[in-house]
């Protein structure tokens, strides 16, 4: 189906849509039951994690706003955003002359501040101070995702170290040896937890004597993919009523900045 509306910046380009389309086609595109093209739908989705906007402000030249929620939530539940990272991470190692799974990890998170739409489920960080919902993530030396988690922020950050592992293993076959860990995960049954998946865990410190900002080695690598995740203003806040949902716009938000990272080695500068 053409588009005949003014393209919005969000917007897939042709490249890209042709490197997605496979992923999320879950059913014919002439599909009897499709009223809106795929395309547009996913523009819609794309839209929204872009801006920031509710639902139901979805601009009345995209599809409405409920076909876009419905089929989000399909692709969700289908795993087709996973898939879709999994396979980026292998072609992105591989262009940069890494082998196609990785051996080191870095984990952490990083709160957000709850909304009313959230409701109960954010809880309290202390150190943070902060009530809202706490995103797990990990990622390999490049920045590319391994895993994603939800909590809430009064959840420790060494007690989702076992969950954590265990996905970073599972989508990378135990080829992951070493993580590296900020403060918040330091403790004995915390280095155990990472080790009965094959994961040592180190803990990288900040210097005794800290004035300003100081790089952080291997850490900030995953503080950059958070910065990346910012960039999509619907993860600025907690806005989602289910945790899972919060997740898997997560998982859209680096789909879309690994997707455009393989179009641009495929076309060049």
């Amino acid at each position: 189906m053409e588009q005949r509306r003014k393209p919005y910046p969000s917007d897939v380009c042709d490249e890209e849509w042709s490197l997605l389309a496979p992923y999320l086609t879950l059913l014919p595109e002439d599909a009897g039951q499709r009223e809106h093209s795929l395309r547009e739908v996913f523009n819609g989705l794309r839209y929204i994690v872009k801006t920031g906007a509710p639902w139901r402000w979805m601009p009345n030249d995209l599809p409405p706003w409920p076909a876009v929620y419905q089929q989000t939530q399909r692709w969700l539940a289908a795993g087709c955003f996973e898939a879709l990272i999994d396979d980026l991470r292998v072609v992105l190692r591989l262009a940069s002359g890494r082998k196609a799974e990785p051996s080191a990890a870095i984990i952490d998170s990083r709160t957000l501040r709850s909304t009313p739409e959230s409701g109960e489920r954010g809880g309290y960080d202390g150190a943070k101070r902060k009530k809202g919902s706490k995103v797990h993530i990990a990622v390999d030396t490049l920045g590319n995702l391994l895993a994603l988690h939800v909590t809430s922020a009064s959840a420790q950050d060494r007690g989702e170290v076992e969950t954590m592992a265990r996905t970073i293993q599972a989508v990378t076959d135990d080829s992951v040896e070493i993580a590296w860990v900020d403060q918040g995960y330091t403790g004995q049954s915390t280095a155990q937890a990472a080790a009965r998946h094959g994961i040592d865990l180190k803990v990288v410190k900040l210097p005794e004597v800290k004035r300003g900002f100081v790089l952080l080695p291997r850490r900030w690598v995953v503080e950059r993919s958070f910065a990346w995740a910012t960039r999509f203003r619907r993860l600025v806040k907690d806005y989602e009523r289910y945790a899972q949902t919060l997740a898997g716009l997560h998982l859209v938000a680096f789909a879309t900045i690994m997707s455009k990272q393989a179009i641009s080695l495929m076309t060049g500068p």
